[in-house]
This record gives structure tokens, C-alpha cells and sequence, in this order.
């Protein structure tokens, strides 16, 4: 089963700019404990695992087998504490960066094979020129600066690597994902540094089968509220 993290709390339209700007501000007070309560619920429900991230990550780079990231530097941005990268062990490192790394020592994380990164909403501690692949999934709306963040994961990828990222359009903002975000949006600021090979919008599948109409290649029509699929690359 596939689960995201959301807030208990709605925030009416007339706020959102503001809750926005306290966001940026505050990010540790609001947004930070909200996605570890999360997790933690998730922990003590017995919820954690981590078998689809192959199946998903696969299916998001198109690709039938794990054979594209052999000797490969992976990365996965906003990776969140189930070991999302553990499947992919034909590559040479695996990466796992997410602001909220060093919380995720309660998650026995120690146990996957694979690194954690702590990164801040400013900067990812790795060097420049660095990542082979880049995976991000349902991350990138959980950013509250959404620009710094995006010039980030473009400077640590080397160039010529592979992105593969899905991102949640069109959902309300909440205190654990402060950005609406929208494919236009998602160009200006991400995909304008890379050449992009595929962009594809998705219908959302229903709860616990979010990339359902992904895999089966049909679906309702679109809505403004839906899965945003991209595959690109770092230009040399």
C-alpha cells in the first residue's frame, strides 16, 4: 500500500499566503512535526515497508529492471524513512536526502542499505556535479522554497544524469505540503534546467493504488488534481 503524508488540519484559502510565509520562516514549528507524526503512526501501525518503491520507481523511469542504474550514484529526494532505494542494488551508492534524515533514526534506518542524507530547505549536503540518477516522488510539494530547492538537486546531478520524478498537481496546501502545485509551475522552476523526454499527466489512482491508471495505461479523464510523470536529463 502506498501512503503520503497529510495533515490533519485544512487551511482555508484567505490564509494559505500566510501560512505559506510562516512555513518559510518556521519550517521545523509546522510542516517538520506534522511529517514526523506521520511517520511515526505509520511506525507504530506496523505500516512501514518498502516493496513497491521498485516497482514504482521502475514503472515512473520505464524501465523493466534495475539494470539502467548498474554502477550508478542514485539518489532519491524527500525519500522519507522506509528505504526507498534498498531494492536498487546493482548501483554503486545509494542515496537517500530528506530534511527530516536525522529523525528518521527512530525508524531504524541504520538497517537499509543504503545512506541518509539530512538536507536543509536550502541546501543538499553533497558535492556539485555528483548524481548519476536522480529519483524524487511526491516530494517536491513538501518544499517550502521551491526555487532554491530545484537549483540544488540540479547542481548536485552531474550532467547528462537521469531524472525521474512524479509530482503531486492541483492538491489544496497543507502544513506538511505547503506548495499547490501545478505543471506550469513545475517547468518554471524545475524542469526549464533539464531536457525533458517525457512529461506525462496521469489521473490519481484511488487510495493505496496511487499509480494505478500509471501502470495500467488507462483511466478516467483528467482532473485538475492529478499525477505528473517526468523523465529528463541533465544537459552535458
Amino acid at each position: 500500500m502506498l501512503s503520503f503524508p497529510k495533515t490533519r488540519f485544512f487551511i482555508p484559502p484567505f490564509l494559505r499566503p500566510k501560512v505559506k510565509n510562516l512555513l518559510r520562516i518556521f519550517p521545523s514549528k509546522f510542516k517538520h512535526r506534522d511529517e514526523i507524526k506521520y511517520w511515526q503512526n505509520e511506525w507504530s501501525n506496523g505500516r512501514f515497508v518498502n516493496e513497491y518503491y521498485e516497482q514504482t520507481m521502475l514503472l515512473l523511469a520505464g524501465e523493466s529492471n534495475s539494470d539502467f542504474l548498474r554502477d550508478k550514484i542514485v539518489a532519491d529526494f524527500g525519500c522519507g524513512p522506509q528505504g526507498s532505494l534498498c531494492w536498487a542494488q546493482s548501483a554503486r551508492a545509494r542515496i537517500g536526502i530528506d530534511v527530516l534524515a536525522d529523525a528518521y533514526s527512530q525508524f531504524a534506518i541504520h538497517d537499509h542499505n543504503m545512506v541518509y542524507v539530512a538536507s536543509s530547505e536550502h541546501r543538499i549536503p553533497l558535492p556539485s556535479n555528483y548524481v548519476d540518477v536522480m529519483f524524487t516522488m511526491n516530494a517536491f510539494d513538501h518544499v517550502s522554497n521551491l526555487s532554491r530547492m530545484a537549483i540544488e538537486m540540479i547542481r548536485i546531478m552531474r550532467p547528462g544524469a537521469l531524472f525521474v520524478g512524479s509530482f503531486n498537481i492541483g492538491e489544496k496546501p497543507t502544513f506538511s505540503e505547503p506548495q499547490t502545485l501545478t505543471e506550469d509551475l513545475v517547468h518554471a522552476k524545475l524542469l526549464r534546467h533539464l531536457k525533458v523526454e517525457v512529461a506525462q499527466s496521469v489521473t490519481t489512482g484511488p487510495k493505496g493504488d496511487f499509480y494505478k491508471y500509471l501502470r495500467e495505461g488507462d483511466g478516467p479523464a483528467i482532473e485538475p488534481m492529478h499525477l505528473f510523470r517526468v523523465k529528463a536529463t541533465k544537459p552535458t
